[in-house]
């Protein structure tokens, strides 16, 4: 009798086949994710904040409230260069400065912008290097950053408010023009035309798509909108914020794998942090906490100033405003009233000049044409 060799049927290849490539698949899918985590986690750039500033800090919250102090460096290194010319020498000063403060159950946010000509009785504190930097009894505010980086930015910030500053995100120029052509642009909408021969920013009344270069045009501008102070251009970098926010939530950034991968990369190679988020899943789970909160869960507002006495080209706080409005912050409620009344006007969104009137006519004359015309 012949002997009986089994055949596999064609059903049962083909489910070989495909468990097979199934398994190549999750054998590839976690190579590849590995090899995302890896490389995105060596984009980070950190800070050991609290190796440098040691205890003598304010406490931080207990009931689940944290703060970031958010810098933008005016670096002129690199990409930067190209992107914001003139020259900051082998130094960068903060440009711009703001601190978010997320609510105990992180369901909403609000962000105070320090303006960076405040004066402030900056710190002694430890630079990079291990380096002790001389405080002063009257410095600008960014000139912390200036002298000392990160470290001590933080604690004249920490001083300043009275506020433990839970984390810290630095990105520098090109980074935010990199970030904003990643999420798809932002869009702004002006009233008044915006005119800037230093950048070349040129934007009529209306709405408008700006891509990364022109973002960065819009948030730093100051002579070509407004008075030129810098007040308005902190008006014009909250207005951005929210564009930005309402960006990421309309481009569906959380939900395409690809886009987000994309996003990630470009993220990472943009921003200096603490070290406490130096790490890609540090980060995933700050980004967890936050992607609930978008344009209509964040206040924002200018910390109140007024000209100092000796020098008309520097602010120093308000009182009893500013120490208001950082008592709020301390005990996780909304923004005093008295401090959201008084914010500075959007000078790119002030209302148009009223048209002038035609001159007014006798009396009698308009009352008999408007007789003769009946």
């Amino acid at each position: 009798m012949a002997e009986y060799k089994s055949v596999p049927s064609r059903r049962r290849t083909v489910l070989r086949t495909a468990a097979c490539a199934f398994v190549a698949l999750v054998v590839l899918g976690a190579g590849a994710a590995v090899y995302a985590y890896v490389k995105l986690n060596d984009n980070i750039k950190s800070v050991d904040i609290d190796g440098r500033l040691g205890d003598a800090r304010p406490p931080a919250a207990t009931d689940g409230s944290f703060n970031v102090l958010v810098l933008g460096s005016d670096s002129r290194n690199g990409e930067n260069g190209d992107l914001a010319g003139g020259d900051t020498g082998d130094t960068a000063r903060s440009d711009t400065a703001m601190v978010l403060h997320v609510n105990q159950d992180h369901s909403r946010a609000q962000i105070v912008s320090i303006p960076r000509d405040t004066l402030v009785a900056r710190p002694d504190c430890v630079d990079a290097n291990g380096r002790t930097v001389a405080g002063a009894k009257r410095a600008m505010y960014n000139s912390a950053f200036e002298s000392g980086g990160a470290a001590c930015a933080v604690k004249a910030t920490e001083q300043l408010t009275g506020l433990r500053m839970d984390h810290y995100l630095q990105v520098d120029f090109a980074g935010f023009a990199r970030v904003v052509d990643a999420i798809g642009g932002a869009t702004v909408t002006t009233t008044v035309a915006i005119h800037d021969k230093d950048s070349g920013l040129d934007l009529p009344p209306g709405q408008h798509r700006l891509d990364g270069r022109q973002a960065l045009a819009f948030v730093r501008t100051r002579h070509g909108v407004g008075d030129g102070s810098d007040l308005g251009r902190i008006e014009l970098q909250k207005q951005m914020v929210k564009s930005l926010l309402q960006q990421a939530g309309a481009a569906g950034l959380f939900t395409d794998p690809v886009k987000l991968w994309s996003l990630g990369d470009t993220v990472t190679k943009s921003i200096t942090t603490d070290s406490a988020l130096g790490s890609v899943n540090s980060l995933v789970g700050l980004v967890q906490e936050l992607k609930g909160i978008g344009p209509d869960r964040l206040a924002m507002v200018t910390l109140p100033v007024v000209t100092a006495p000796a020098d008309p080209n520097r602010v120093v706080e308000q009182q009893p405003q500013a120490d208001q409005l950082w008592a709020a912050l301390k005990a996780d409620r909304e923004f005093p009233q008295a401090v959201v009344t008084a914010q500075p006007e959007n000078p790119a969104q002030a209302a148009p000049a009223a048209a002038p009137s035609a001159p007014a006519r006798p009396a009698g004359r308009a009352t008999a044409k408007a007789t003769a015309a009946h």
